[in-house]
């Protein structure tokens, strides 16, 4: 008995901060969040470009094939990269020398295993082509790492209870409640925020042609004047550790500071010692933040990144350093946006139909069983307090089908209740007891009670797995539902009838 009623106190206590103002010190304050068709906010369906992928790849491997032609001592002429066809080819110096660039390239580390092939071609060229089924796999691993660093941008933000999922192969869902800003969000979700290093090419002429194994990138600190890079990247982004907004100290403006790792640190030392005098671009996302002169070699891996910055664009920039480059860009494909008028007013549809309907059921049991029938009320109402409790103590998110799944519960933990009522005037009609009445009408409502909500918490529990958005919402309101509901049908209102019988001793049942 005791355990009983402490269970059903505990839960009321657990409920009680949603209905409260100002959380008391010695309460356990844990909320049930309201979902984006309840609370209103921003849907993002958003695109990984998986074509990039492969082209990202292509250039890389290109710059590999480069460096280990040359450190064989083997030539090579009219390096090109098709991206349609996923391949790099170029021709060798000497024609006697393909079987040995052919073994060269073979022997080149490989990011996934049998990720290209390397193989003479009928012109005399030689081809690394990249595997379909190597592709296939990156683009997974890319989708998932993406997901991964939205959530860590989004958590960036403060946004609270952002819902993000995968849709099909290359798809990405981002909902998120309550969110005032859903134009910065999306510009933080939309930028790539890959940031490299590379030596300015101060060969360009001023014709602007980039000169071999460079690109012209625009130059947002010189109002978008195109700039030559070199194309070989001195220092990655993904050796960042850390990247925060700060002032600069000699012009007052914001600035960005970054660190680096072990690796980044004695790459940045070793390019800065051996170019004293000449510009080092940083570039994001193929725009040239600011390219400064080199003054003396930079050993200690921090640096401090200036340019037109305020206070808000710092904030971002850091945030994308530190949350990590995207390894594709993103796509928003579906943009919505849900007021919290209209929120407001799916709260006050979902209040209304789940009052009405709990007003129903206990008029209907009242009417019908007497004061079995009120005993079931109260049980009904100490199963929705519970769920509720649950539902705060995981801190989960409400939606509209959510609050559908709560009155769906409440219909099922009525039928349980009238089984139990039922059984009990079928042993009385039988001519037994009502001492025995109750206990056979227990006994063998049981056993049905347990089976088929067993069954429907199977069905609900593959729903969540397998389901994603409002369906998962849905899904988990009627599992823990079903918990609740077996425990105040088959505990609490038994507790009920049997205190009220020890006390009373009738002779009939009020059934």
């Amino acid at each position: 008995m005791l355990s009983v009623v402490g269970v059903c106190l505990l839960g009321l206590v657990l409920c009680a901060p949603n209905f409260m103002q100002r959380p008391l010190p010695s309460m356990p304050w844990r909320q049930i969040h309201l979902g984006l068709d309840l609370r209103g906010g921003s849907y993002l369906l958003m695109q990984v470009d998986l074509k990039s992928l492969a082209k990202d790849r292509l250039q890389s491997l290109s710059d590999g094939v480069r460096q280990a032609l040359l450190a064989g001592g083997l030539g090579y002429r009219d390096i090109r990269v098709d991206a349609q066809k996923q391949q790099i080819t170029f021709t060798p110096r000497d024609p006697s020398e393909r079987d040995r660039d052919v073994k060269t390239l073979d022997a080149m580390p490989r990011v996934v295993p049998n990720e290209f092939s390397v193989a003479s071609q009928p012109d005399g060229s030689v081809a690394l082509t990249l595997s379909p089924d190597a592709m296939k796999l990156r683009a997974q691993d890319a989708v998932t790492q993406s997901i991964e660093i939205v959530r860590r941008r989004i958590d960036a933000t403060g946004a609270i209870d952002p819902e993000i999922t995968r849709q099909g192969e290359d798809r990405i869902v981002v909902e998120l409640p309550g969110v005032s800003d859903p134009e910065r969000v999306k510009a933080l979700l939309g930028t790539t925020a890959r940031m490299t290093f590379r030596l300015v090419d101060e060969s360009a002429g001023a014709g602007q042609i980039a000169p071999a194994g460079a690109t012209m990138l625009p130059d947002m600190d010189a109002g978008g004047q195109m700039l030559a890079v070199r194309d070989h990247i001195e220092v990655d982004g993904a050796d960042l550790t850390n990247a925060g907004a700060t002032t600069d100290q000699q012009t007052g403006g914001w600035a960005v500071s970054f660190s680096l790792d072990s690796v980044g640190t004695r790459a940045f030392a070793n390019v800065t010692q051996a170019n004293v005098g000449r510009r080092f671009a940083i570039v994001l996302d193929d725009k040239v933040i600011e390219a400064p002169v080199i003054h003396t070699a930079i050993t200690g891996g921090n640096g401090l990144i200036t340019g037109n910055f305020d206070a808000a664009k710092a904030t971002d920039l850091a945030l994308l350093l530190k949350a990590g480059a995207l390894p594709v860009p993103l796509t928003v494909m579906e943009e919505r946006s849900i007021g919290p008028s209209l929120g407001a007013d799916s709260i006050r549809a979902g209040a209304i139909s789940l009052g009405v309907g709990f007003f129903f059921v206990i008029a209907f049991m009242a009417l019908f069983y007497g004061r079995f029938g009120w005993y079931a009320n109260v049980a009904l109402l100490a199963n929705l307090v519970l769920m509720a409790a649950i539902l705060s103590l995981f801190e989960a998110t409400l939606t509209l089908p959510g609050m559908a799944g709560m009155l769906l519960t409440l219909g099922m933990a009525v039928d349980a209740n009238i089984l139990i009522i039922e059984r009990i005037r079928e042993e009385i009609g039988r001519g037994r007891s009502a001492l025995a009445a109750m206990q056979a009408g227990f006994e063998r409502a049981t056993s049905t009670i347990v089976d088929s909500n067993a069954t429907a918490l199977l069905a609900h529990v593959m729903l969540f797995v397998f389901g994603t958005g409002p369906v998962r919402g849905f899904a988990l309101t009627i599992t823990i539902g079903i918990v609740t509901t077996l425990f105040t049908t088959l505990m609490l209102s038994r507790l009920l009838m049997v205190r009220w019988y020890a006390l009373r001793r009738p002779t009939t049942l009020p059934v």
